[in-house]
């Protein structure tokens, strides 16, 4: 199939490296030119180069707790491709901790990064995009179910989710869709260093394996797969949902 992503323009950000990265290698795969957004123009150099260098993609240092490196952002793209047809946002994870155990300053600084940061992004996104546009949300499964020891994650992920579906609402007139994606147990860094927070890491990894029906973690590719499908004109009529990408680990619809 077609995913008809041939000169098709994206914003990945938080892309030099897991899922980010991920995406963004399977969109320029099929055709697609990015811009990557990261923190350190080294990694950023890195992953441009990867993805097949200044022909396919572009990297920008942006950090989404700046006010204005959303607006930054997409103009970059624009003025770098001539035009935008999705973003897929995502951010790093936020600390790990309990709820009565997380102080202030961890749950404000999420907020700015994992909320605020990624408001600004779509609102920017929006301005620009025409008939045919998407916006993309890289969340968490604990959109549909708290993850033990995530609660920054566990509070703050579904009230996005919830944005994101109302945002859908408002754009769908203009053509544009909305939706998530919900990683849950992917073997990227992130995960491995959440598994080494526990007594033994392998017997953790174990353990976690055996509860997804598939057996096992997902791989960066399956999930980037996912995201470039969610994102193509193949996916027009997907628009206001979350897309689990977790092997059959939650338990609810």
């Amino acid at each position: 199939m077609d995913l008809g992503l041939q000169d098709k323009v994206y914003v990945v950000t938080g892309a030099s490296r897991g899922l980010g990265f991920a995406a963004a290698r399977e969109l320029t795969a099929d055709g697609a030119k990015v811009l990557l957004t990261g923190r350190q123009r080294q990694t950023l150099d890195a992953a441009v180069t990867a993805l097949g260098g200044e022909r396919a993609a572009a990297g920008l240092v942006a950090d989404n707790t700046d006010p204005a490196s959303a607006e930054r952002t997409v103009a970059a793209a624009v003025e770098r491709f001539g035009r935008l047809d999705g973003i897929l946002i995502s951010v790093g994870g936020p600390p790990a901790g309990s709820v009565l155990g997380t102080g202030d300053e961890a749950w404000r600084s999420s907020f700015e990064t994992v909320f605020l940061g990624a408001l600004r992004l779509a609102r920017a996104a929006a301005q620009v995009l025409g008939e045919g546009g998407v916006i993309a949300f890289v969340l968490s499964s604990s959109v549909r179910e708290p993850i033990p020891g995530l609660a920054v994650s566990n509070g703050l992920r579904p009230g996005l989710a919830m944005t994101a579906k109302a945002l859908a609402g408002e754009l769908g007139p203009r053509g544009i869709r909305v939706l998530g994606l919900l990683p849950a147990r992917i073997d990227t860094d992130r995960v491995r260093e959440l598994d080494a927070l526990t007594a033994d890491p392998d017997a953790a990894r174990a353990q976690a394996g055996e509860r997804i029906p598939l057996g096992r973690y997902g791989t960066p590719e399956e999930f980037g797969r996912v995201a470039a499908f969610a994102l193509s004109p193949a996916a027009s009529y997907l628009s206001g949902l979350m897309i689990p990408v977790d092997g059959g680990a939650l338990h609810g619809l």
